[in-house]
This record gives structure tokens, sequence and C-alpha cells, in this order.
């Protein structure tokens, strides 16, 4: 599949993932566009009230500033969100093999939203944003499968503690929606957004 607005923006300006996720920058590379990693240094920290998918693009606008921060001004910066949501109770990147067994047992027979949050960010201002979502059912599973999940060390740096393109696929029964939304980047998304930020570079 071709992203022509992607490509397009990512011909005329310099572009910047914001990201340190290694699925998010295979799903970027595959695009075909050329781009440089800087990874952000941000503490993610949800404010009281805040909602879920609201957080989401919050933090992915965060990530975002920081990397542009001193960047060419005709530089784009991506910043990326993923957080996974289990009514308005967020299941964030577990601490410890505790915390990846208590969150696995939560989701296990549970119905969820994975969603990601996508923004450009150019002179040190967001120019678009926006989110994407996925419902993901998982299976019923036992104390045993996921210790053993557990212990590939796969859980410890996804959000929801589950990498749904890796060995965490026996988790899933089924998903409505995108799958690059549940591995961290919606292309589909981002190629909308990428013509809108084109669009707005234009008026400048």
């Amino acid at each position: 599949m071709t992203y022509r607005h992607l490509a397009e923006l990512a011909d005329r300006h310099p572009l910047i993932l914001a990201s340190g996720s290694p699925r998010r920058f295979d799903l970027l590379t595959e695009t075909g566009v050329v781009f440089q990693r800087i990874v952000p240094d941000l503490e993610e920290v949800r404010a009281d009230g805040e909602r879920p998918f609201d957080y989401a693009v919050r933090l992915a606008r965060d990530k975002a500033l920081m990397v542009g921060r001193g960047l060419r001004p005709d530089t784009f910066a991506l910043g990326c969100d993923t957080i996974v949501a289990l009514g308005d109770v967020i299941l964030e990147k577990p601490t410890d093999k505790k915390v990846a067994h208590q969150t696995l047992r939560t989701l296990s027979g549970q119905e969820h939203v994975v969603c990601t949050a996508l923004a450009f960010v150019r002179e040190e201002q967001v120019v678009v944003s926006g989110y994407e979502t996925t419902r993901v059912l998982f299976n019923e599973v036992t104390d045993h499968q996921i210790e053993a999940y557990i212990e590939t060390g796969e859980p410890m740096d996804k959000a929801g503690a589950y990498g749904i393109q890796g060995m965490g696929a026996f988790l899933v029964d089924r998903i409505e929606g995108n799958l690059d939304t549940v591995i961290g980047l919606p292309r589909n998304l981002l190629d909308s957004l990428a013509r809108d930020a084109l669009e707005k570079s234009r008026m400048r």
C-alpha cells in the first residue's frame, strides 16, 4: 500500500520519529519514507480526571514537542503514544513481572480498547493530531500461560503487557479495527494527518 501524502511530506520536509519503539520504527520504515529517529525522555503521568484518549493525544503531542525543540524550521517531528484502556482504567507498561501478571490476568477473557495517538509538530507548534482505536478481545488464559509468556520478557515494554504481533498473539481471540493501531502506528491515520499537515504548511 502507498501512503502518498506521507511520502510527499517526507520528500518536502525532514521527518523525525519521536519514539523509541522498534515496532513503530519498523512500520514507518515499511512505508518507504526517509526519516530519522530521536527518542524523547518524557515522564508519562496521567492528569486527574483526564480521559484515556485525551491522555494518549496529549502524550503524542508532548513527545513531538520535546523532540521538535531546536530543529530546523522545515522539520516535522512525529509523536506517538499507545494506551490500553479497560473502561476508564489505563493499563500502562508493567513496572515488574508481578504487575505484568496482574495486567494480563485482568485482561483475560475481556474486551478492551487500544488507542494510538499521533501528532505532527513543526517549529515547536502542534500542526495536527488525532487518534485511532481498535477493540481487542482476549482469550481466557491460565496463570501458567501468563507466567510462561512473562518469562519471555516480551510484555515488559508494552502497554497492556502484551505484543499482538509477537509471542503474545495467542492471547488474542479477535480484533475489531486496524492491527497497526494495536502495534502502535496506524498508517492510514498517519497518511491522513500528513495530508492535513501539508495543507496547513501551504497556507503559511
